[in-house]
C-alpha cells in the first residue's frame, strides 16, 4: 500500500518553463530518439491503465483515490479533460483551464472535475477517446515547434513526458487504495529526468539558488543505473527510481523514500523535488 503524503496534489498537469526544451535524458537509453521513444512509453502507460479501469466494477470506480478528494472516477475524468486540452493545443484551439483570480492550478482542476459529473462509463469512454486523439496529434506536431500550455510552452516530446508522468502518478492514485498491482517499469526513466530537470524550478520555489545535484537511480530490473546531471556534482541522490518518482510525485514522504543523499544540498533537494507546478 503506498502510503500518501496528507496534502498530495490532485492535479500534476502544469510543467514550468524550468523544464527547457531538453532532448536528452543521459538515462542510458534514446529517451528522444526521433520523438518516437517517449510517445511509444507514453501510449503503454495509458494502455496499461486502461486494462486496469475495464477491470473495475462501480463500487471501486466510486472510491476514494488517492488524490485528496477525488474518487476514481473524478481522477479519471480529470485525465480526460487534461488530455482534451493537449489535444486543444496541438491543434491550436485555446486551452480550457488557466489559473485566474488568484486560484491555484490544483483548484481550477477541481472546479472543472466539479463542472463535469458524469457515470463511470461515459468519463471512462471520454478519457480513452481523448488519449488517443491527444496522442496522434502529439505524434503529428513538428517536433520544434512549441506547444501552448498551461503558463509555459513545451515541446511535444516534453509536453508528451508530462502526460506520462501524471498518468503514471494518477496510476498510482488509483490502484493503490484499491491494492491492485502496480509495478515499475523502465518508463519511469522519463519521469526521473523530469523531476531532475525541474529541479531548479523546485529551488527556486523555496526561495532557494539552482544547486546541481547528481542522480544515480537504480532502474525497476535492479541492474540498471540511470544518470542525472554532472557526476562531479558535490551533492548526489542515489537509490531506486521508483520512490525517487514517488518522492517528486509527492506520493512519497523523502524519509521513507530509502534514498541517500551526499552534499550541502543533496537532501534539500530531495525534499524539493517534483514533477509539476504549483
Amino acid at each position: 500500500m503506498i502510503n500518501y503524503p496528507r496534502n498530495c496534489p490532485r492535479s500534476l498537469t502544469q510543467l514550468t518553463a524550468w523544464v527547457g526544451m531538453a532532448s536528452c535524458c543521459g538515462a542510458g537509453r534514446a529517451w528522444h530518439s526521433q520523438n518516437v521513444v517517449i510517445f511509444d512509453d507514453l501510449q503503454a502507460e495509458q494502455d496499461r491503465l486502461q486494462v486496469i479501469l475495464e477491470g473495475l466494477d462501480e463500487a471501486q470506480w466510486a472510491s476514494p483515490s488517492g488524490a485528496a478528494g477525488w474518487a476514481v472516477t473524478d481522477v479519471v475524468l480529470h485525465l480526460a479533460q487534461s488530455e482534451e486540452a493537449v489535444l486543444a493545443s496541438a491543434t491550436g484551439a485555446s486551452l480550457a483551464f488557466h489559473p485566474g483570480s488568484g486560484a491555484t492550478l490544483d483548484e481550477v482542476m477541481d472546479q472543472l472535475v466539479r463542472a463535469e459529473p458524469a457515470p463511470p462509463a461515459r468519463v471512462f469512454g471520454r478519457w480513452r477517446t481523448a488519449r488517443q486523439a491527444a496522442l496522434a496529434a502529439l505524434r503529428a506536431a513538428d517536433p520544434q515547434r512549441p506547444l501552448s500550455w498551461v503558463q509555459a510552452p513545451l515541446k511535444p516530446a516534453t509536453l508528451a513526458t508530462t502526460r506520462l508522468a501524471e498518468h503514471w502518478t494518477h496510476g498510482l492514485d488509483i490502484t493503490g487504495p484499491l491494492g491492485i498491482s502496480f509495478p515499475d517499469t523502465a518508463r519511469l526513466s522519463h519521469i526521473a529526468w523530469l523531476a531532475h530537470r525541474s529541479l531548479p524550478y523546485a529551488f527556486a520555489l523555496v526561495g532557494d539558488h539552482p544547486h546541481q545535484v547528481f542522480c544515480e537511480l537504480t532502474a525497476p530490473n535492479g541492474a540498471t543505473r540511470w544518470h542525472y546531471g554532472p557526476d562531479d556534482a558535490d551533492s548526489a541522490i542515489t537509490g531506486p527510481a521508483g520512490a525517487f518518482c514517488r518522492v517528486a510525485a509527492q506520493r512519497l514522504p523523502p524519509g521513507q523514500s530509502g534514498l541517500r543523499t551526499v552534499g550541502p544540498y543533496g537532501a534539500a533537494a530531495l525534499h524539493v523535488l517534483r514533477t509539476y507546478a504549483v
